[in-house]
């Protein structure tokens, strides 16, 4: 990610190490630059008009005000992206959904030891980036187009469906996408799929909050469980996701190999496998995010002759594998989050054949 000057970060954390882990962690990377510390938001308060950064990265527990209540203040004076960085989501995810509500663009787990957050480096950087990406605060949006509508048509019967498996793809932003989009989905869908760029104390609080005001059975996805219509299943963390097809039903897979395009899970392969496994009666779909995962599996779905679908920038946090995926010429459609349920119900009741040329808006 080249541009004209590094990105401008802010490091907020009440122990010194890890300050000054954090900052050495994101020197190593050219296109950031760490600007200044602060021990607590009191004192980040009186640097960053002087400092002037482009992100911050926040810690939870802090004296004199948590981080939670800084986050939530800062949203409502001065919204800017934000990475919470942090020993309480290690413990348990209410902090980090939490933050992530208030307005954090992401949320990583702080290693178990302060020395050991050199092992975050390459992560770390890559979330920095992404939430510069992403904008001010996760919830801004520019206007949608007046002729996209949110109303949902009826869930479909069983024998209506043309379609096998449904592959949802996110990163950046994700999270909140899959908050909007998966509780608008009816019952009868088959099978959902879903990769989310998440760490691995994170997934499964998050399917738990989505399952909670959703129609379909949402769960953190486990090796071998059936993938059956009306469910929708979350690769966990630090674990790819894919699908087989064993005795006639599909089965969730979990892979423990390397990190594809740096994520684990990486969209590319659940796309990969639901080329390979369901093939044209797949409808597969990217959501916001930062860099290309799934550029290539969702070419694969399409050359398989499923249907694809990518979110339209102006809904878009980051509009990063979606655009790489329309770059290529191989979506289908080209919907805003709001409209995305409805494509994909159409997509799942619609011919097996899909259409040929540019994609549609």
């Amino acid at each position: 990610m080249s541009q004209a000057r590094p990105i401008r970060v802010l490091v907020i954390d009440d122990s010194a190490l890890v300050r000054e882990a954090i900052s050495q962690a994101l020197a190593r990377d050219p296109d950031l630059e760490v600007v200044g510390t602060a021990c607590d938001p009191l004192v980040a308060e009186e640097k960053m008009p002087r400092l002037d950064p482009d992100v911050l990265t926040l810690d939870l527990e802090m004296p004199r005000m948590d981080g939670l209540t800084f986050l939530r203040k800062l949203m409502h004076e001065r919204p800017m992206p934000v990475v919470v960085v942090s020993s309480l989501a290690q413990a348990g995810s209410q902090a980090a959904l939490d933050a992530m509500e208030a307005g954090a663009v992401d949320v990583l787990a702080k290693p178990d030891g302060t020395m050991s957050i050199g092992s975050l480096a390459e992560k770390l950087a890559y979330h920095v980036k992404a939430a510069a990406a992403a904008g001010p605060r996760l919830t801004t949006r520019r206007p949608l187009p007046s002729t996209f509508s949110a109303a949902v048509s009826p869930a479909p019967t069983r024998a209506s469906r043309s379609h096998d498996l449904i592959v949802i793809g996110g990163s950046t932003g994700g999270i909140a996408a899959l908050r909007q989009l998966i509780p608008a989905l009816p019952k009868g869908l088959p099978p959902i799929a879903v990769v989310q760029h998440i760490a691995p104390f994170f997934s499964k609080s998050v399917a738990k909050r989505i399952d909670a005001i959703s129609t379909v059975d949402v769960s953190e996805a486990a090796h071998d469980q059936p993938l059956e219509p009306g469910c929708c299943l979350l690769a966990p963390g630090g674990h790819h996701l894919a699908v087989v097809r064993r005795g006639g039903m599909l089965r969730a897979r979990l892979v423990d190999s390397p990190p594809v395009h740096h994520c684990k899970p990486a969209v590319d392969v659940l796309f990969r496998s639901a080329a390979e496994v369901t093939g044209c009666r797949t409808v597969a779909v990217l959501l916001t995010g930062m860099g290309c995962d799934g550029a290539t599996g969702i070419r694969l779905i399409r050359e398989a002759g499923g249907t694809t679908l990518a979110e339209h920038e102006s809904s878009c946090v980051v509009y990063g594998m979606p655009k790489a995926a329309i770059e290529r010429g191989v979506v289908d459609r080209v919907v805003p989050l709001p409209e995305m349920a409805n494509a994909i119900l159409a997509a799942a009741l619609g011919p097996l054949a899909r259409p040929t040329g540019r994609p549609s808006v």
